[in-house]
């Protein structure tokens, strides 16, 4: 059986670094704003501002300066990937603005387009960072296994309709929860490649499959790898208790196949 939808990417050192740019400003003199953002990524480069690309970072800036007059600098809990979406994305920024929480969120929310909506303005501590503070993100991961999906689903689901071992695959998803080197998993290369995950659940509803994953932190592509990891199990090309051995390669094979980014969302961050 083919299975084209799935891809591996090959590692990438380019990787693109938190953006530099601070100014040199007394910080303890201005408003700290975090805000809770939702968005459809299917047509967005991804959460980072890139040149030339239409990205949810970039047009959440772009509407921010309009609004305050003022360059501003987003800092996020997490950049997803081109196509991935969000429910519960943070971000947070500083500024002098007199504007009230309340007149923010409208002023955002008229300047934005409607697949990208600001849930909620607040003043945070001054010491809050959306990325730093974080103490765990969830994900989730949506498969549809019908043999047809919804018009108003695709966008947010990977559509399977082939025969798949759940139980091996819910056996598979548990081996997953422990603090390890996730190499084997990612499509970057780290320093510090080591990250703990906390949850690790593929359920069945239905017609879907449901996994959820909550972590201290993730490599590049992890979620997706390790969805594509599981479906492997599903397919019988991998046993459950082979996955160790693939944590102990501490590299990507073709066991470890990155999924579509449609199915994935970033349902929450716990601080």
């Amino acid at each position: 059986m083919k299975f084209e939808n799935l891809e591996i990417n090959q590692p990438n050192s380019d990787l693109n670094k938190e953006d530099q740019d601070y100014q040199h400003l007394d910080l303890s003199l201005l408003k700290n704003f975090k805000l809770t953002i939702a968005y459809d990524g299917t047509d967005y480069h991804g959460w980072q501002r890139q040149p030339g690309q239409k990205t949810i970072q970039g047009l959440t800036e772009e509407a921010l300066r309009k609004i305050l007059g003022q360059k501003i600098n987003l800092q996020a809990a997490g950049r997803t990937d081109a196509g991935v979406h969000a429910l519960g994305q943070v971000a947070n920024f500083r500024s002098d603005s007199r504007l009230t929480e309340e007149e923010l969120l409208r002023a955002l929310n008229t300047k934005l387009p409607f697949d990208i909506r600001i849930l909620s303005v607040e003043l945070a501590s001054p010491d809050f960072q959306a990325r730093k503070s974080a103490w765990s993100k969830v994900y989730r991961y949506r498969i549809k296994i019908s043999p047809i999906v919804s018009p108003f689903e695709y966008r947010y689901v990977f559509h399977y309709p082939y025969s798949l071992d759940l139980k091996a695959m819910e056996q598979a998803a548990l081996c997953f929860e422990r603090e390890d080197d996730f190499s084997a998993f990612s499509s970057g290369n780290y320093l510090n490649p080591l990250r703990k995950i906390f949850q690790s659940r593929l359920e069945n509803w239905g017609d879907e499959l449901i996994y959820t994953v909550e972590a201290n932190g993730f490599l590049r592509s992890m979620v997706r790898t390790i969805t594509g990891t599981l479906i492997m199990v599903g397919r019988g090309r991998l046993k459950p208790e082979e996955i160790d051995h693939l944590f102990r390669q501490k590299k990507r094979t073709l066991f470890s196949p990155t999924a579509p980014a449609r199915g994935l969302c970033l349902v929450r961050v716990n601080y």
